[in-house]
């Protein structure tokens, strides 16, 4: 059985877009629209990996993974960043508050499952 992974984004499109790039390669995917959505699933299911956008309403992702590090069930849960914010300004920030690794947007499918590949065991 492939690995389950959370894609949070407040895009509709991008959610599908990735969910069925995911599913072709055996993942098993969930989605949340925003950061406080993608906090209430990692407590009502277990995933292996956390795939975010940083933008979105209600809680940003950097908030979001802020808070997953702080939270000792879920702490070293791996995080990717999918964003279309390439500053070094903002990857810096990313990775202080905890994120594992960063694609950014517009990505294609061999890099998204090769970065996911590296960082899911």
């Amino acid at each position: 059985m492939g690995s389950t992974i959370l894609v949070v984004d407040d895009s509709v499109s991008i959610r599908q877009s990735v969910r069925f790039i995911l599913e072709q390669s055996g993942y098993t995917v969930h989605e949340a629209a925003d950061g406080a959505e993608g906090l209430k699933r990692l407590g009502e299911q277990k995933v292996d990996l956390v795939i975010s956008d940083i933008n979105m309403p209600n809680m940003d992702g950097l908030t979001m993974i802020k808070q997953i590090r702080e939270t000792d069930k879920i702490k070293f849960l791996p995080i990717l960043v999918l964003t279309t914010e390439s500053q070094g300004t903002v990857i810096e920030e990313g990775k202080k508050a905890g994120a594992t690794g960063w694609i950014v947007k517009p990505f294609n499918d061999v890099k998204l499952i090769e970065t996911i590949k590296k960082v899911l065991p």
